[in-house]
């Protein structure tokens, strides 16, 4: 017998980020042949949710309110669990955003349930969903199952592939009215910092700068390098601590963790910390000058060499191979 699963989508500037879609894909299969339910939740995000049809839900349940224009714990929360009162769902996927490990656990909390947090794969065996998340850093792997009726799971960005567009596609989209009150945070401005184009933590390639770089101006080659192969930067935390880049753009145990399927790294030496946030890439480049550098026994192919040399070098073939396949 299927299940109902319900979906949170995710917006960001009026566009659903990819982990929505990966979200449905994980739902379908846990839904076994039963359905599958999204749900926004903001201001002026109705027009979103066709688009969430088209990759694999059947409904969608869009809650829209002043209030909720901008992300606050205790508003979603409430949000959230109005939909769920309503639509009496057997499993909830959210992604394992910043958004997604905030909200999911107080939603657990307050609903007595379960939660398994950052998953990168799943299937089902033996008549259960069986979920693997990565522990130790990503040294190691556990598989878990959920011992009660209900399934509650965060997966990361990147990981599980989404179903196929399919524009012909059509289903239900309902407005649930809401009454958001008692918030105990009231978001006056947001300032963002976060650099204009490919989201970091979902892009397909990352270019990352380490000490290495040297300097603010060090990032500019692998800027290059990133826009002609329509990826993100990032950076290690020690870059980011000599004030060569901004925050925003750390990867790590206690920065962003990525799974792109490149992974480029100059100038980074590999401490266990950054390999935390990257370990995991299909493929991984290194580019340093010392050959005994930590990052290169983790690594599919590796350069020894001046990443001001090589990072150029490569920018430069690779316009050349995208010329000649245009």
């Amino acid at each position: 017998m299927g299940r109902k699963v319900l979906v949170l989508g995710e917006a960001r500037e009026g566009v659903l980020r990819n982990v929505s879609f990966e979200a449905i894909a994980a739902a379908t299969t846990i839904a076994e042949g039963g359905e599958v339910v999204a749900t926004l939740i903001g201001q002026g995000v109705q027009a979103l949710s066709e688009e969430l049809i088209e990759y694999g839900a059947d409904r969608v349940v869009v809650v829209e309110h002043d209030k909720l224009e901008t992300y606050t714990s205790d508003g979603y929360t409430q949000a959230l669990l109005t939909v769920v009162q309503e639509e009496k769902p057997e499993a909830i996927i959210a992604g394992h955003t910043a958004l997604g490990k905030d909200l999911s656990p107080k939603l657990a909390a307050r609903l007595d349930k379960g939660l398994v947090s950052d998953v990168t794969d799943l299937e089902v065996s033996g008549g259960n969903i069986v979920f693997t998340r990565p522990i130790y850093s990503g040294k190691a792997f556990e598989k878990k199952i959920m011992i009660d009726d209900f399934i509650f799971a965060t997966i990361r960005p990147n990981n599980i592939a989404p179903l196929e567009k399919d524009s012909s596609r059509s289903g239900e989209v309902r407005a649930l009215q809401v009454d958001i009150k008692d918030l105990r945070t009231i978001v006056k401005e947001v300032v963002r910092k976060a650099t204009q184009g490919v989201d970091l933590s979902e892009a397909k390639i990352v270019i990352a700068g380490g000490r290495g770089v040297k300097s603010e101006e060090g990032f500019k080659p692998l800027q290059e390098l990133a826009d002609v192969l329509g990826g993100a930067v990032g950076a290690s935390r020690g870059a980011c601590d000599a004030e060569y880049c901004d925050y925003s753009l750390q990867i790590g145990q206690t920065g962003k963790v990525v799974t792109p399927d490149l992974y480029i790294a100059c100038g980074i030496s590999g401490a266990i910390q950054h390999l935390a946030g990257m370990s995991n890439s299909k493929i991984i480049v290194a580019i340093n000058k010392d050959e005994e550098a930590n990052i290169f026994k983790v690594a599919d192919y590796g350069i020894v060499g001046d990443l001001f040399e090589v990072v150029p070098l490569l920018t430069e073939e690779f316009k050349k191979v995208k010329v000649q396949s245009a």
